[in-house]
């Protein structure tokens, strides 16, 4: 039998589960796909003009501060007007800013690692191990933000 892995939390990137598809990411049917599923879900928001969008390269699918407020979200903001609202109003939404900063603190305190670098802590979220090849290590981060979901789930739980 394989060794158990300790991770906690599997992050559907943008929403992706079965890997990259420019055509579906940050859709709010495809978010709400993946939190039907039990999963947790990284989005990409703008706020414009007061009108809360959702988007990784441009605002794309309009959206509401209720549905960004849902639980299991991972918020990546992608204008500083989205993170100011949100980190001054709405103090449940886990949030973070970053461009690429080697790692970044969410409003609750965890550490988002951007993809390639290191996590040897147990706050911290390993982003797109699979474009690296990044072995996951028993009790290296807290949890994993993938296009493949359901792949590392069946993985680490060998």
């Amino acid at each position: 039998m394989g060794k158990k892995y300790l991770i906690m939390k599997y992050i559907a990137h943008r929403g992706l589960i079965e890997g990259p598809d420019k055509e579906i990411e940050n859709r709010p049917e495809t978010i709400q796909k993946a939190l039907d599923l039990g999963l947790d879900v990284e989005v990409d928001v703008w706020l414009i003009d007061d009108i809360w969008y959702l988007g990784h390269d441009e605002p794309q699918y309009k959206t509401t501060i209720d549905f960004i407020s849902k639980q299991n979200l991972w918020v990546h903001c992608k204008n500083f007007n989205s993170l100011s609202v949100l980190i001054n109003r709405h103090k449940n939404i886990n949030c973070f800013w970053h461009e690429n900063d080697k790692y970044t603190l969410t409003s609750k305190g965890y550490i988002w690692a951007y993809p390639g670098q290191e996590t040897v802590n147990e706050r911290c979220i390993k982003v797109l191990p699979e474009l690296f090849s990044t072995k996951i290590n028993e009790n290296d981060c807290f949890g994993i933000c993938t296009d493949y979901v359901f792949k590392y789930k069946k993985e680490m739980n060998r």
